[in-house]
Order: structure tokens, then C-alpha cells, then sequence
């Protein structure tokens, strides 16, 4: 027993003195915000050159008013961060015009016409999504709107169908069906596989 006293003394005695002195103190390193905008260049004013320093300068209202760092440098702001279901709209539209192969007079007349399309269905899809999540004690008046919500989605299919074949052959708008089906097929696909990978 008194062999191992001396050790453990020995042990303790270093890890209570070398916790603080080793290399356990938080060391401060400068932190760069990031900006989508790119680097914000920090003017001041200069009495030989007022143009270069206007925003600071002593003709701004906010001059000798207190410091306010936000209004030198734009912080990043998640809230106004770019749409990820835009992002997500590219990359079907990359597909879409892969698969279709679209002549540069097709692209100018079609893409519009095909965005119009989309947010046609996106208005009518949330409509429906906010029908099926209220709870309503009258179920046959829920039941009358969701068959009316996939009546307005077969309608605006129909309409968009006509308009698309004044752009396109029929063989094209044959393919973009086929190929926005096959998309959407697969983002569910992917999807389930994160979430079982994620243990959902």
C-alpha cells in the first residue's frame, strides 16, 4: 500500500498544478464573421479626400453619434440567407433541361412559362397542406377541399400541358413529365435514406 501512495501523490500533484499551467488556458484567436457579401473594406474620414470618407465623415447625420459596430460590418444572418428550396428548384431545373435538351429559343420561351407552372402548383400544394392540417369538426367539408385542392392541381396540369406544347414538341413535354416524376422519386428516395441512416 505505501508503494502506491508515493505514486498517486506524485499523480495528483502534477495534474492539479499542470492542469492550469499546461496549455489548459483558452487561448483568444480572432474570429472573421463570414459575409455573403464578401469583405466589407472599413472607411474613415479624410479631410484631404471627403468623397472617400462620406459615409463617416462629418457631412453624415450619424456623425459623433455613439459607435454602433453593425453599422461598419454586415454580419452574416441566417435569416436572410439564400432560399434552400430554390436552391433545390435549380438543381430540378438542371435535370429538367438536361433530360429535354432545349434549343436556345425553346429555353427563352420555356423556363418562364415553367416557373410560372411550378409556383402554380406550390400555391395550390400549400393550400392543401394547410387544409389537412386543421382540425375541423365538420370532416366532409375537409373531405370536399382536398378534392377540390387535386382538381385545381389537374386543371392547372391541363392548362400548363397546352401551353407547353405551343413551345415544345409533344415528344419534349412527354419527357419533362416523365422527368419530373422521376426526380421527385428519387429526392424521396434520398431522403429516406438519410433519415434511416440518420435513425429516424
Amino acid at each position: 500500500m505505501n508503494k502506491l501512495v508515493k505514486p498517486i501523490s506524485c499523480i495528483l500533484f502534477v495534474l492539479a498544478f499542470a492542469f492550469k499551467s499546461l496549455g489548459q488556458q483558452p487561448v483568444r484567436m480572432p474570429v472573421r464573421r463570414y459575409n455573403p457579401n464578401g469583405p466589407v473594406p472599413v472607411r474613415r474620414y479624410n479631410p484631404n479626400n471627403p468623397a472617400a470618407g462620406q459615409q463617416y465623415g462629418p457631412n453624415n447625420p450619424a456623425y459623433g453619434q455613439r459607435y454602433n459596430p453593425n453599422t461598419r460590418i454586415q454580419h452574416f444572418n441566417p435569416v436572410t440567407r439564400p432560399n434552400p428550396g430554390r436552391k433545390l428548384e435549380q438543381v430540378k431545373e438542371s435535370y429538367i433541361s438536361m433530360r429535354l435538351k432545349l434549343s436556345p429559343e425553346e429555353s427563352r420561351e420555356f423556363w418562364p412559362l415553367y416557373r410560372q407552372y411550378v409556383q402554380e402548383q406550390t400555391t395550390v400544394r400549400i393550400a392543401r397542406r394547410i387544409n389537412n392540417s386543421k382540425d375541423s369538426p365538420d370532416g366532409t367539408q375537409q373531405i370536399d377541399n382536398e378534392l377540390k385542392y387535386e382538381a385545381e392541381l389537374v386543371n392547372i396540369r391541363k392548362h400548363y400541358r397546352d401551353e407547353f406544347l405551343r413551345i415544345l414538341p409533344p415528344q419534349k413535354v412527354s419527357e419533362l413529365y416523365k422527368s419530373e416524376r422521376e426526380f421527385n422519386d428519387e429526392m424521396l428516395r434520398q431522403l429516406s435514406e438519410r433519415s434511416v441512416r440518420a435513425g429516424d
